[in-house]
């Protein structure tokens, strides 16, 4: 499994969090995010993961930023990305159950470190469901 993860200046703390997370786990990470807290547009890094799936480089994705919703709503523009703002594990376990999320969008001024690790946790060891959930996202 290979994961794409990108981040703006709010989530830098988070991504490195996750990624000791993943990499401690034996998972490759690619990381298209900021190293510095120093202010960048969150659009540059939501794009470069969702083309790292669209391009079959990664199976997932983890965005970071501040509330989540900017970042997500730029993966979204990607045609077959399913990005879920994600603030709890119950939600990303929702999220990859029931809407087969391939990206997951952490809001890091709502969550703390070790709550995004657990969002992530969740987030990769969910299946999707199938069944009545599979109609409903081919209407996406």
């Amino acid at each position: 499994m290979i994961i794409a993860i990108g981040n703006d200046h709010a989530g830098v703390a988070y991504k490195n969090a996750i990624i000791d997370y993943l990499q401690n786990n034996n998972i490759k990470v690619i990381n298209f995010g900021t190293d510095t807290t120093e202010s960048v547009d969150y659009p540059d890094f939501g794009h470069a993961v969702a083309k790292a799936l669209e391009e079959q480089k990664a199976s997932l994705g983890i965005l970071i930023c501040g509330s989540g919703n900017g970042i997500a709503m730029t993966a979204n523009k990607h045609p077959h990305i399913r990005c879920a703002v994600c603030w709890t594990k119950e939600l990303s376990a929702l999220a990859r159950a029931h809407n087969n999320a391939n990206v997951i969008s952490i809001p890091a001024r709502f969550t703390a470190i070790e709550q995004a690790v657990e969002i992530v946790k969740t987030f990769l060891n969910t299946p999707f469901e199938g069944g009545r959930h599979l109609k409903r996202i081919e209407k996406i």
